[in-house]
């Protein structure tokens, strides 16, 4: 499996966006899929956020995952985010969703970022397996949901014992 920036693959958008807006368009009332599309395209283009990856195999793809700078209107100091984490229905369970969590947190790690925030409304324990923790539940948009975090350790080889 490879995970590559949208930007090389432009021909999964109108896949991806289909995707999308089946999986959350409850979460964004009025949103169109030509909106979906217009929104991948901004994330195919260049090398600041917001920035979409896409997991696939040959010439199959299983999902995508975003870095963007704000994904919830009601939470705008915190930057930035995890968003759109999809992994089609028939290649979930095979790690695919916890290689593109971990490929984004590393993505944000590179770029400086302390942390890195998302919210769900119901895949917390995937979450936290892979080291993230909920700061909060609430209603979003008509919809419970979990603000999570994963603080970003920058990797630092000044740190050593003195023993050795």
């Amino acid at each position: 499996m490879k995970i590559e920036p949208l930007g090389k693959h432009r021909k999964w958008i109108p896949q991806l966006a289909c995707w999308h807006h089946a999986q959350w368009s409850d979460l964004n009332p009025g949103e169109t899929l030509a909106g979906r599309v217009a929104r991948l395209e901004l994330n195919a283009t260049g090398s600041e956020l917001p920035l979409t990856w896409v997991a696939f195999e040959d010439e199959i793809l299983f999902g995508s995952a975003s870095l963007v700078n704000s994904d919830m209107e009601t939470q705008p100091e915190l930057r930035p985010w995890l968003a759109s984490v999809f992994v089609a229905p028939e290649h979930r369970r095979k790690g695919i969703g916890a290689s593109l969590v971990q490929h984004v947190v590393n993505e944000a790690r590179e770029r400086g970022y302390e942390s890195l925030f998302l919210f769900t409304p119901d895949q917390q324990k995937f979450y936290e397996k892979l080291g993230w923790r909920e700061l909060d539940q609430f209603n979003y948009r008509e919809i419970q949901v979990s603000l999570m975090r994963i603080d970003l350790e920058l990797e630092d080889s000044t740190h050593f014992s003195a023993e050795g």
